[in-house]
């Protein structure tokens, strides 16, 4: 493995930061950031484009269920957002150049630039976020559901490390606009030829999976797997991947920690 996919794949990644929402540390949060951080984990985030092209980050579409505020996050633009606070805790909504102060190369950093689905693959904001990506300092890399995103960012800045997230694909409201074609390819990663990941994402409860084996097997594409919470799920992770993206509990501690 290269050594820049070994720096990201060296530890652990807690999967939108060490959060506990019942002590009040949201997901996606600084607080959620910091304890991953204390715990010298990987950390993964999510981000979504504001209207005015920022990254935020916030893995939901609509602020609803954790901001206090509603609606869609497209649809306000990254001054407005930025002074909304969680609905518990001290932390406020941020943008990614905020996550990368924070930071500071300290500890490997996962970004999935979350997909509206748009024709355009959201092209400006992707560019945007690679750019911030490419100046950063530290252990990094991007990651999408959305093969078209992934293109855009390859052709962009080919350097940039990206990698594909995927799962089986089932028929069901996350790929209700795709066909079954559609939905074969993004199973098998067959859109590999244009979009090169570097890294493959998959679904835990999935694997172990045809696509994902033969590019581990055949090409040694480093396969990370999301989101390991329980034993048996760690158990596959050890057996048919490279790093887990996990939640609910400490890997560094005993199994116990575990349901």
């Amino acid at each position: 493995m290269p050594p820049d996919l070994q720096a990201l794949f060296a530890r652990p990644i807690a999967h939108r930061g060490y959060h506990d929402a019942d002590n009040g540390i949201i997901e996606n949060t600084p607080t959620a950031i910091q304890h991953a951080m204390d715990r010298r984990f990987g950390i993964e985030v999510d981000v979504q484009e504001t209207s005015d092209g920022e990254a935020l980050v916030f893995h939901d579409y609509t602020l609803d269920r954790l901001a206090e505020g509603t609606g869609k996050v497209i649809d306000r633009d990254s001054t407005e957002l930025v002074q909304i606070h969680m609905k518990t805790g001290t932390d406020t909504l941020w943008l990614l150049p905020d996550l990368f102060e924070l930071v500071g190369g300290k500890v490997p950093l996962v970004i999935e630039i979350k997909s509206l689905l748009r024709r355009d693959a959201q092209g400006d904001f992707v560019r945007r976020v690679v750019d911030q990506v490419a100046a950063y300092k530290g252990p990094v890399c991007i990651k999408s559901f959305d093969p078209d995103m992934l293109s855009i960012a390859r052709r962009h800045n080919p350097s940039v490390l990206r990698g594909i997230v995927a799962d089986s694909a089932r028929p069901g409201p996350d790929y209700a606009g795709c066909s079954r074609t559609d939905r074969f390819i993004l199973r098998h990663i067959l859109h590999a030829p244009r979009t090169r990941p570097h890294f493959i994402s998959y679904g835990v409860n999935d694997l172990p999976a045809i696509g994902p084996s033969v590019f581990r097997t055949i090409f040694k594409t480093p396969l990370m797997c999301w989101t390991v919470r329980t034993r048996d799920q760690r158990e596959i992770a050890a057996r048919h991947a490279d790093q887990i993206v996990f939640e609910g509990f400490d890997p560094d501690k005993t199994d116990r920690a575990i349901a």
